[in-house]
């Protein structure tokens, strides 16, 4: 089935955002490769961290911590003044694991000089424990020769530093020219606004070539089924204001997602 939404459907936010994420840097590697070849390639590339999975990573089934209850203080005993008591309670704890995280480069054929990093944002590099190490990864970047295109389509977490206010919009792209920083392209995204296309630079004396956005997300909707992937049913995991709430029923209504 088609995306029901003019542009990111919000209700993959959450726990499928790992499958997302990797569909989407697939297809956007799939789209620029004959676009750039044979000066240059485009693969993706991947590296593993330590943290903890955000809580809106953790499917229901998996995080299997009780309620917030009655508490009775009579389970835990101990049978004399010297004895070691029982627990009162046993609790899973939320334990670090290694979350891999996929990066699409853009290199020149000959040098294998890195031209290009384009990072589609996970949860993990927005809040949590990945935070820190994302934002050092974010910072050798801009330090670096390459150019940085920074495509963040989750409506939760730290952004891209910039020095002024952003707008009050859920998704950011973000485009860091080497040769043009500080100063950063940015392009905010509505709701209900289609993705855009953006440019993606090469090496001084080659133009930008385009990644069409919006084709790259509405072919991995159509291809892996995302309309099955996401409850539609329900409210995202992630909420959205009452207005935007009545606006995504209405579109899932049409396209008989929802009741």
């Amino acid at each position: 089935m088609p995306n029901p939404f003019p542009g990111m459907d919000p209700y993959l936010e959450g726990p499928k955002w790992s499958t997302v994420h990797f569909d989407l840097i697939g297809q956007i590697a799939w789209q620029l490769a004959p676009k750039i070849q044979p000066k240059y390639r485009a693969f993706t590339n991947s590296q593993v961290i330590l943290a903890s999975l955000d809580p809106l990573e953790i499917p229901r089934v998996r995080l299997r911590l009780p309620d917030v209850g009655i508490y009775d203080k009579g389970v835990a005993t101990a049978t004399g003044p010297t004895s070691t008591a029982t627990a009162p309670l046993k609790l899973m704890a939320v334990m670090p694991e290694l979350i891999e995280q996929k990066i699409l480069e853009i290199r020149e054929s000959e040098s294998d000089a890195l031209v290009t990093a384009i990072e589609v944002l996970s949860p993990s590099n927005k809040r949590g424990d990945g935070l820190i190490e994302f934002q050092q990864k974010r910072r050798e970047y801009l330090a670096g020769p390459a150019h940085y295109l920074e495509i963040d389509l989750l409506r939760i977490g730290k952004r891209f530093p910039i020095a002024t206010t952003l707008p009050s919009v859920p998704y950011f792209i973000f485009l860091s020219r080497a040769d043009q920083r500080p100063c950063v392209d940015t392009w905010p995204i509505t709701l209900d606004q289609p993705l855009p296309k953006v440019p993606v630079p090469l090496l001084d004396g080659d133009p930008d070539v385009e990644l069409d956005l919006q084709s790259a997300w509405n072919s991995i909707f159509e291809h892996y089924g995302y309309d099955r992937l996401a409850d539609h049913t329900v409210n995202p995991t992630v909420p959205l204001s009452s207005e935007q709430q009545a606006w995504a029923d209405e579109l899932l209504r049409a396209a008989g997602l929802k009741n």
